[in-house]
């Protein structure tokens, strides 16, 4: 089904997309708390989908996404949003990004696009 790495600085959000996704059948599952951090274990797990949250410290998922798509350019990466960051997500498709949800996000919404993406 494939491996996520989940990016959110909040835990209780991680938590939360790792369940709905659970229930799907989804049980492959990195997480990271920071854009820095989201590099690393990208680099490490080299895992099929990324979820990346914009809004983080240290790094941002901007910067993030840069650099996970300088290290692998087929990366398949789908950006989380809160609502009013319409333009971070135009930069971020433009950056390679493959879709983003708004959060707070239906679970089917969420669960559908992390289908689209692998393909399964």
């Amino acid at each position: 089904m494939g491996k996520i790495l989940v990016v959110d600085d909040a835990a209780f959000m991680r938590m939360m997309i790792k369940d709905n996704l659970k229930k799907a059948g989804y049980t492959d599952f990195v997480e990271a708390g920071d854009g820095e951090d989201a590099i690393a274990k990208f680099k490490e797990h080299r895992p099929d989908m990324v979820l990346l949250d914009i809004t983080m410290p240290i790094k941002d998922g901007i910067q993030a996404l840069q650099a996970i798509k300088a290290e692998d350019p087929s990366a398949k990466v789908v950006m989380c949003s809160a609502m009013g960051q319409e333009g971070m997500v135009v930069e971020a498709i433009k950056l390679g990004a493959l879709d983003f949800i708004v959060k707070p996000f239906k679970p089917d919404r969420l669960v559908q696009t992390v289908k689209n993406v692998l393909g399964s």
